[in-house]
């Protein structure tokens, strides 16, 4: 639902503000709009059917999945107060990113989310992960590898986490390598805290091919860059072609690698 109509259920006393949670797909993450859904645990189930706002939106979610086309809505055993494919849940925070993005923008537009969000499936979502891994995903090598192996929706990026997630060639990172990426992680997320209450299609708007990003995040984007290249080969890289060709490299050592063990264990076997 809307933030208005939650606001005003509960102004009224209709349902407690316990029972909502952020509910975020694309659009929310990049444009910072508000909405909610009502998120029930089974602990709480029967004091939520103590107000009929609840009650009835519990048995219509029944009545839609009885009444679906598809059989294996009708015949699910997840209950009607849950999501049937929410696929985790944060204890501390997410890290979310758009399942699609402008190819206009320098970055990909990752965010630092409330653990109380629920992430629809128009993003991807790593759950309390170590903050270095946004640090990843912020960064230029990311996005030239999400570009080149992903998909496309039109002219846009269609973020992948099997394609370009689980493929995106990294060495092997020592504790220093970690939290030197995890600084700079916090220094691109206090660069656009600065500017609130821009949000990130804000921050990362490129309009008529130049970059409105803020100086002092692309401050905090170079050092990311700079830190993680360093890592990669000593030095920053001079362009994305020089970029993808160490990806690249590395990508097909790391899957030669993986065919060499299958083909061990195989033997074995």
């Amino acid at each position: 639902m809307e933030r208005d109509e939650a606001f005003e259920l509960v102004t009224n006393g209709s349902v407690p503000e316990g029972f909502f949670r952020p509910f975020m797909g694309a659009s929310e993450v990049v444009n910072a709009k508000s909405r909610y859904c009502l998120w029930i645990e089974d602990s709480k189930l029967d004091e939520s059917l103590n107000y009929p706002v609840i009650r009835e939106r519990i048995e219509r979610v029944k009545q839609v999945r009885l009444n679906s086309t598809a059989p294996t809505t009708r015949a699910t055993k997840v209950p009607p107060h849950k999501f049937m494919q929410i696929e985790g849940c944060a204890r501390r925070y997410s890290i979310a990113i758009p399942a699609i993005t402008s190819e206009n923008r320098e970055y990909l537009p990752a965010a630092l989310l409330d653990w109380r969000a629920i992430l629809s499936n128009k993003c991807y979502v790593l759950y309390d992960a170590p903050l270095w891994n946004f640090a990843l995903i912020a960064s230029k090598m990311h996005q030239v590898w999400i570009g080149t192996v992903c998909a496309r929706m039109r002219s846009d990026f269609s973020y992948s986490n099997t394609l370009g997630w689980n493929t995106f060639p990294i060495s092997q990172l020592t504790d220093k390598n970690k939290a030197d990426l995890t600084r700079c992680a916090e220094d691109i997320l206090l660069a656009r805290e600065a500017h609130f209450p821009s949000t990130i299609a804000d921050l990362y708007e490129v309009k008529d091919g130049v970059s409105k990003m803020p100086a002092n995040l692309k401050e905090a984007h170079d050092r990311n860059d700079e830190v993680l290249e360093r890592i990669y080969i000593g030095r920053r890289f001079r362009n994305d072609t020089e970029r993808l060709e160490k990806l690249f490299e590395l990508y097909t050592k790391m899957t030669s690698k993986s065919t060499s063990n299958k083909s061990k264990v195989g033997a074995t076997v």
